[in-house]
Formats: C-alpha cells, sequence, structure tokens
C-alpha cells in the first residue's frame, strides 16, 4: 500500500519508513510528480494541510504531509514556519530572493541571535529559568479523501547550546546539532534513528496518525 509524502525530503521519507514500515513511503519525484506548493499558512498546521491537499488532489491517495520547525522561546518563536528559510536576525522569514541559506550559517546565526537576546536582558516568557529552552514542532496531515483528513501535532523539547563549537552528532538534520534533548546531555543528532523516533516531534505525531490508520480507518 503507497502513502505519498508532500516532500522532496529524502531525510523525511527515511524518517516515515521508518515509522510506517507497512506502507511504502513515496515522494513526489519518484512518480515524476512536479510538486512545490507555497506555503502560505500562518502556523505549522495551516501549511500542512495546504502541502496535503495540493499533493491529494494530484495523486488522490492517501498523502502524509508535515509542517515543521524549532521555535525558541526567548525569541518570541523564531524561525518557527520559516525555520527552513530563515536567514538570521536581518532575514527571520527568509532572504527576498528567496536563496537558501546554508544549514550552518542557519544555526550560527540562531545560536547567536539567541545569546544577543540573552546579553540584552531580554526574559524568556515560557521557562524564565532557561534563556536558552526551545521546541521543535510538528503539525502532520493525513489526508484520506475529500475534505477528510486528520491531523496530530507534536512537539520536542530542547535547549540551544551556547556556540557552535559545542555542536555535535551525525544523525539527523538541519538544527538537530545545536539542540539539546530536555532531560539529556546528548544533542539530537547524536540519537539513534530509534531512540528519534521515540521521542521526535515528527515521531509522536506520525506514531499517533499511524495508530489511526492501522485501528480505525484500515488503509
Amino acid at each position: 500500500m503507497k502513502i505519498y509524502l508532500a516532500s522532496g525530503n529524502l531525510h523525511k521519507q527515511k524518517e516515515m519508513a521508518e515509522l510506517f514500515p507497512e506502507y511504502e513511503i513515496i515522494i513526489p519525484s519518484q512518480e515524476g510528480i512536479a510538486f512545490d506548493p507555497e506555503e502560505t499558512g500562518s502556523s505549522f498546521l495551516e501549511n500542512s494541510l495546504i502541502k496535503a491537499k495540493a499533493l491529494w488532489d494530484i495523486v488522490k491517495q492517501p498523502v502524509l504531509a508535515d509542517d515543521s520547525g524549532i521555535c525558541v522561546d526567548i525569541l518570541e518563536g523564531i524561525p518557527g514556519i520559516y525555520s527552513a528559510r530563515y536567514g538570521g536576525k536581518q532575514y527571520p522569514k527568509g532572504k527576498p530572493n528567496g536563496e537558501k541559506t546554508p544549514q550552518q550559517e542557519q544555526n550560527k546565526s540562531l545560536i547567536e541571535q539567541t545569546n544577543e537576546a540573552i546579553a540584552m536582558g531580554k526574559e524568556n516568557p515560557v521557562y524564565p529559568n532557561n534563556k536558552r529552552s526551545c521546541r521543535y514542532v510538528c503539525a502532520m496531515t493525513l489526508y484520506v479523501g475529500p475534505d477528510r483528513f486528520y491531523v496530530a501535532q507534536e512537539t520536542m523539547e530542547g535547549s540551544l547550546i551556547d556556540n557552535l563549537e559545542q555542536a555535535r552528532g551525525q544523525g539527523g538534520f538541519g538544527y538537530d546539532p545545536i539542540v539539546i534533548l530536555q532531560g539529556t546531555d546528548k544533542t539530537i543528532a547524536q540519537l539513534s534513528a530509534e531512540e528519534k523516533n521515540a521521542v521526535s516531534h515528527r515521531g509522536k505525531a506520525a506514531k499517533a496518525l499511524y495508530h489511526l490508520v492501522k485501528n480505525s480507518l484500515h488503509i
């Protein structure tokens, strides 16, 4: 049974294949489908639904879509839904020309912007005793038919490291090397795939939808 993934990200495809082991997870490019919907939502949930519906309209088969990112509390949620496009303090929503900032630069800029906010004495509105608190957020949509869909939104709590020299770990992708998982001394990038899937925002959201698929929808 195929489930289409509304993404071109091979890392996400690998994660979803591990979380939905009984299904063939297909990304659009594998079947020659041009897919690049405009993400016009103002939240992870809205963007997830936009992507899911856009691909379902093409394939007319079950679609998984997620929108995810990292939110730093002392920065009032920056970069949030703009995590992939984040271009530092100057371009928190991405560069005007649409050019992607290299991930290493994004990591460096996010740490520096956080450090600057701390140095200025800014208060953390969520966890006053942890100036570096952050979380990954994932809104995941399973779209199964016209106006018929299911959504799960989950988080993974953590803290940013102090400087880029502390970045560590070879697993994961994105901001994973600079985020320490809450309650541990490991960055997300130091977790095994099994460990990450058990605690990650995407893993928890996917499991909720997987149980729905298996126990209720029987897809």
